[in-house]
């Protein structure tokens, strides 16, 4: 959970300085575990900061630290700690508002791993992965998603309850889940991959296919197609209604509800966003299908030369004869064989 706002902003409202010299100035803010946190300002630039400060770990200096729209991390010293003090601060181009929100989340996610006795290892992981994911965040503008994009991450998160649901063990599934990160397919699962489509169309089951590489089977084998068709009702789940679904089947997996916030924010996701997702998705139908070298597709291998991009729909309706059982599928890929 994301600490309050007010604990920084107190705190950054604080630190002034009368003359231009050059340094650090910080309050001291409750640690998260082990590791001291401090809000500060380094004068002359006056620009707001957390100090994480990490008593006994370093790390290579070859490690390329975050850097985002609006916000850095950097190695600094401070009189009082002998060990890794990393800084976590806002560019002058950078939203005071949306980096408080940042800094709240990271601090939180933080405190999260706190209550589970993690390592100090850990903690550094956590937040480097925390503000790596808000980096490619703020990449992609920091807005809402567009309609399509939080109708295919509705679909996501339906087919990872449906894995959780039928036993594939939580880390497995969530490791999986690449989509995220702009892979082929969205999932990556024990011996195969799998790509979901979601549509909320009334006719047919139409799903888009937005590259030549989505239902290639030469790379990634087994290869499935997984589809679900939502209608819009009031008995349906919003987006953040999903989400909250999913985090419940994690809430007894160390480090799983952390993984599925970093994945949503790479995903694009942002809770600030949630009065945004108003639409409820109520799910109707579900299909799965293998593909295979007959399965109705455009690949590279398959286009003519000098094709090297495409969008196109699919009618599923037509390749009712590739459908595959769920229980199938699971088998086919191993993964049930990782269940908890």
């Amino acid at each position: 959970m994301a600490r309050p706002s007010n604990e920084f902003i107190l705190a950054w409202s604080s630190l002034v300085s009368e003359d231009e010299s050059s340094g650090w100035q910080a309050i001291s803010l409750p640690p998260a575990g082990p590791i001291d946190i401090q809000a500060g300002r380094r004068f002359p630039d006056n620009t707001e900061a957390v100090l994480f400060c990490f008593p006994t770990i370093s790390l290579p200096r070859s490690e390329k630290l975050p850097e985002g729209k609006g916000f850095l991390v950097e190695r600094t010293q401070l009189s009082v700690h002998d060990g890794l003090c990393l800084a976590l601060t806002r560019q002058q181009e950078g939203s005071p508002d949306l980096f408080a929100s940042m800094v709240c989340d990271v601090v939180g996610a933080m405190d999260d791993a706190s209550d589970n006795t993690a390592s100090e290892t850990s903690f550094l992981r956590i937040f480097l992965g925390r503000v790596r994911a808000w980096q490619q965040f703020m990449s992609r503008g920091a807005g809402p998603l567009s309609t399509e994009a939080e109708l295919g991450l509705a679909g996501e998160l339906y087919f990872m309850k449906q894995f959780l649901d039928a036993g594939v063990a939580p880390m497995t599934a969530l490791n999986g889940w690449v989509g995220p990160d702009d892979a082929p397919q969205d999932f990556l699962l024990g011996e195969g991959a799998v790509e979901v489509k979601a549509t909320m169309s009334s006719s047919g089951f139409p799903v888009r296919i937005g590259s030549l590489e989505q239902l290639d089977d030469s790379v990634t084998s087994p290869l499935f197609l997984a589809a679900v068709r939502f209608a819009r009702s009031e008995v349906g789940a919003t987006l953040p209604d999903l989400i909250a679904q999913v985090t419940q089947r994690l809430e007894t997996e160390p480090g799983g509800v952390e993984l599925l916030r970093e994945r949503l924010m790479l995903a694009g996701y942002f809770s600030i966003h949630e009065g945004h997702y108003s639409r409820k998705f109520e799910p109707k139908e579900k299909r799965m299908f293998l593909v295979t070298r007959d399965f109705p597709r455009l690949t590279p291998g398959t286009v003519p030369l000098g094709v090297t991009k495409a969008h196109y729909e699919l009618n599923l309706d037509h390749v009712a004869d590739y459908f595959r059982d769920f229980s199938v599928i699971l088998s086919q890929l191993g993964v049930m064989n990782d269940s908890r």
